[in-house]
């Protein structure tokens, strides 16, 4: 299914609901010829957007490449839950890097959620934006590391988070799958790809300028001013800046063996109305599970049930995503066995092998950032922030980031996905048995 307003275009958008749901926007051009620019940022998901954005409104001159359409990746298809920190725990990453890092990505932790609610309202986006998200325990270990995660998170200064008992869970989810939870009042939801559309609208509102269906084939920055290439034209800039993250390709080798793209899988139902909706969800959080193959759920404005889960390493789609995903939604809401679903997909996100988000440059002229690992809708936007203040003179931050080491998954495209799924074993015991 299509976005509303865009089926002119060559290039569409995935069988979503967000496409079915999306605002009008233009369809853009695909790039012709040469042209020359500050930055060219190659990818039009949440990284390249807010860099993008962020760069414009610091006066660089931007141009934005992208593939097929804007949003049409992750950052078009996901949960649209706002959900702060990273894929590891602060208190994983000073294990593993020590305090000074520890100290420094936990000080921006908090950072991409409010730079998303910033730009929502400076550029009256409509996105369906709402507060609160809730990461629920399904057995007393989780529940136990939930209140390790938010001491951690205290310490470093996030205070806006309340631990839940099972009564009190009742006000956010009417289930009896889970024994407690941990709120985050700094959290959120919204409608992702509405979000993408509004930044990309905010870009051109300041000069920039975004092409479509312009994928690019070719980084050559062995030279004073790297060059840009698409089937049909170039860019030449004094920067360039790798978004593409899962749906990067092979246009910048050196980056492939980074990353790992991985699946997820999202339902919406049929319009199930307020008052079920009420009934289920009182307080209109968002929720996902502490498992480490997580479930995460939410009520859309328009009173569907939006339900997501799975994962497959590679990338791969399942042959049938409702067979994957319904018993999950049903073993939640038993009140919802056989709900009509009326949207089913699948998109990937990048994983890298350390779990945390992967910056850095190829060299002076070209960044890149990828890598979330499935807590990608606030720290892309941390990132845009992170480049564009680098690019403006200051690389302090972002350097926080690109100073960790980073190693390629271990055998390669060919035995990266088997090793990992042996790898990830040991988790998916964990929280079958509750240990």
């Amino acid at each position: 299914m299509s976005s509303q307003g865009q089926t002119s275009h060559p290039v569409d958008h995935t069988t979503s609901y967000y496409a079915a749901s999306a605002h009008p926007a233009p369809a853009r051009p695909a790039l012709q010829g040469r042209i020359t620019t500050d930055v060219c940022v190659i990818g039009a998901g949440f990284t390249g957007l807010s860099t993008a954005l962020h760069l414009a409104q610091y006066g660089f001159k931007v141009v934005v490449l992208e593939g097929n359409r804007v949003g049409w990746g992750a950052s078009g298809r996901n949960g649209g839950q706002i959900v702060n920190g990273y894929s590891r725990d602060l208190s994983v990453i000073e294990a593993r890097y020590g305090k000074e890092a520890s100290d420094a990505l936990g000080a921006m932790s908090l950072e991409g959620g409010d730079i998303i609610r910033s730009l929502v309202k400076q550029y009256n986006i409509q996105c369906d934006l709402k507060p609160h998200n809730v990461v629920a325990a399904l057995n007393p270990r989780q529940l136990h590391e939930l209140e390790q995660v938010k001491t951690n998170w205290e310490q470093h200064g996030h205070t806006e988070l309340e631990m839940l008992d099972k009564a009190q869970l009742q006000q956010h989810v009417a289930t009896e799958c889970y024994i407690g939870a941990l709120l985050d009042k700094r959290g959120g939801h919204l409608h992702p790809l509405n979000l993408c559309l509004g930044e990309a609208a905010a870009i051109e509102s300041l000069g920039g300028q975004i092409f479509e269906d312009s994928r690019v084939v070719q980084v050559l920055h062995d030279q004073a001013k790297p060059l840009v290439k698409t089937a049909q034209g170039e860019v030449e800039a004094n920067y360039v800046v790798v978004c593409g993250n899962a749906y990067l390709g092979d246009a910048v080798p050196e980056l492939t063996n980074k990353i790992m793209p991985v699946s997820t899988q999202v339902l919406t139902t049929e319009v199930l109305g307020a008052e079920k909706c009420q009934a289920l969800m009182p307080a209109g959080t968002c929720i996902e599970d502490a498992n480490f193959f997580l479930d995460y759920y939410r009520m859309t404005a328009d009173h569907r049930l939006l339900y997501g889960g799975g994962t497959v390493y590679g990338g791969a789609e399942p042959a049938d995503i409702v067979q994957k995903i319904r018993p999950h939604l049903e073993k939640v809401f038993p009140t919802l066995k056989d709900v009509k679903i009326e949207y089913a997909w699948s998109g990937n996100f990048a994983l890298t092998l350390t779990r945390i988000p992967h910056f850095g440059r190829l060299k002076n002229t070209v960044y890149f950032a990828h890598g979330y690992s499935g807590h990608g809708v606030t720290c892309t936007h941390l990132a845009g922030k992170l480049i564009a203040d680098t690019l403006k003179g200051d690389a302090t931050r972002f350097d926080s980031f690109a100073r960790l080491p980073y190693y390629p998954f271990p055998g390669g495209r060919l035995l990266r996905v088997p090793l990992t799924v042996m790898g990830s074993w040991w988790y998916l015991l964990r929280d079958r048995l509750g240990v």
